[in-house]
């Protein structure tokens, strides 16, 4: 797991250490020694650290004037026993939300695995997203069958072309924050 590295193609666009209004401003990696793990397994040093023992995540872009933000995932999802989802809402979800973001696009492809427990922080941060969403994008077909299991699909947005963009890499953050933006207006007008 050390090899697996965050997306750094659009750092020219957005670096999270260097913006002010991001929870990991000026947040320090010291590429020569590995020190946070995932069940034993050392990660790289450019994952950053949310306060869960399992999941670790990378703000690739966020864009206050379009109010949405892209995050990688790396780890494992672990409501039940580690409650990610408020250490998520809490240390990174909130600091965004509090700055306009109401748009998120998480990206799951290095989510190990999802257990779930209750639904409470999925429930606020969709409120405090009223005129927004949130997406999952190219996550594993089980870790979303688990995540449907306890209703989240009642706040998060996955299925489709979401689950299988591969070429989000060579996209442009804001013409992919278009794209998503346009598949998620056409399902919510079919309601």
């Amino acid at each position: 797991m050390h090899d697996i590295e965050p997306f750094f193609g659009w750092e020219f666009n957005y670096d999270s250490n260097a913006d002010e209004r991001s929870p990991f401003y000026q947040a320090e990696y010291d590429t020569n020694q590995y020190t946070n793990a995932i069940y034993g397994y050392y990660i790289h040093p450019y994952w950053d650290f949310i306060g869960s023992e399992t999941l670790y995540v990378k703000v690739l872009m966020a864009d206050y004037h379009r109010n949405f933000v892209i995050i990688e995932f790396l780890g494992e999802w672990n409501d039940a026993l580690h409650n990610d989802i408020m250490h998520l809402k809490r240390n990174v979800i909130d600091y965004f939300t509090g700055e306009g973001i109401t748009h998120f696009i998480l990206i799951g492809e290095n989510i190990l695995n999802f257990h779930g427990s209750d639904d409470e922080y999925y429930e606020e941060w969709f409120e405090d997203v009223e005129n927004g969403w949130i997406v999952l994008l190219n996550f594993r077909e089980f870790v979303l069958r688990e995540m449907n299991a306890y209703n989240l699909d009642s706040y998060l947005i996955w299925g489709g072309i979401l689950d299988e963009l591969d070429n989000w890499r060579t996209t442009d953050p804001r013409k992919l924050f278009e794209f998503i933006r346009k598949e998620v207006e056409k399902r919510i007008a079919l309601f």
